[in-house]
């Protein structure tokens, strides 16, 4: 992607009936339908069939299969209940007919109430820190492979500014837990809802490697498969995808074969704007040679 208007190509789903919508797909280097894109694809569907008054406040989902970026992606929005302050749907994403993503989303006018939070982590801030790109650039001479791959993955239209090493490149073992701060690289004037679209695309990087830290040198001697299982969004407070943001991702546990993840996101004037919950699949292979 070379500009944030490609991603909202492919975030903005084509209506074919009042509650089905059809789209097309992020072209991943992996394959695979990537995560973060039917987040916010499901979304999406599902904020066409509300008031325009609402808000989403909180997203669930449950990847069913892989998916294929070749074939196009069917969204059938179920309208759960409508109430006077709420209102409930759920998406399903299906490609040739089979499902391969659930989700149901909540939404709600906007009310006034207690107030608390976490406090922002005292961390580097971005001005301070490399990308993850510029990390990475060492290796365009030692890894030319690695490096390409890197490149390729990355969602360019996106910034991203580890605190410390980037995960990609960190081989050593050490705590579950991570800082990240990142950004959409263009401006945007657009709505509220383009700025929940964008985090929900963007909230599917960098959490499962965070499961892996504690085992990063077990896991140089293998390769790794990550999927993710299922996914949740709380949007507590309005933000800007263009302004920086701080993911603070912690794991307490891995097992079975799974991680499981939770983080906050917060302004860089500490303003604590959503929260984010992943278990993935981490599934170790011996590397071919």
């Amino acid at each position: 992607m070379n500009s944030y208007k490609d991603l909202i190509d492919i975030i903005k789903l084509k209506r074919e009936k009042t509650n089905v919508f059809i789209g097309g797909n992020y072209k991943t280097v992996w394959n695979r339908v990537f995560g973060g894109q039917l987040i916010s694809q499901c979304l999406y569907a599902a904020y066409q069939t509300v008031e325009k008054s609402l808000v989403a406040h909180s997203f669930h989902g449950h990847f069913i299969d892989g998916g294929s970026i070749d074939v196009p992606i069917i969204f059938k929005v179920e309208n759960l209940r409508d109430s006077r302050s709420f209102s409930f749907r759920s998406v399903f994403a299906y490609q040739n007919d089979k499902p391969i993503f659930v989700s149901t989303i909540s939404f709600q006018i906007f009310e006034k109430g207690v107030n608390h939070q976490l406090d922002l982590p005292n961390v580097l801030t971005p001005d301070l820190l490399l990308t993850d790109l510029q990390q990475a650039r060492p290796l365009e001479n030692i890894n030319p492979y690695r490096y390409e791959r890197l490149i390729k993955m990355h969602p360019h239209i996106f910034e991203f500014k580890p605190v410390g090493k980037a995960l990609l490149l960190e081989t050593s073992n050490s705590p579950a837990r991570s800082f990240v701060w990142f950004r959409l690289k263009e401006k945007i004037t657009s709505g509220k809802t383009i700025h929940q679209l964008f985090l929900a695309f963007v909230s599917d990087y960098h959490l499962l490697l965070t499961t892996t830290l504690p085992h990063r040198k077990k896991l140089r001697v293998f390769g790794t498969f990550y999927a993710s299982l299922d996914h949740s969004i709380w949007f507590h407070r309005k933000f800007t995808i263009d302004d920086w943001l701080l993911l603070d991702i912690e794991s307490p546990s891995a097992s079975h074969g799974r991680g499981f993840v939770r983080a906050s996101i917060f302004s860089q004037k500490g303003i604590l704007v959503a929260s984010v919950t992943q278990e993935g699949l981490i599934r170790p292979f011996i590397l071919k040679t």
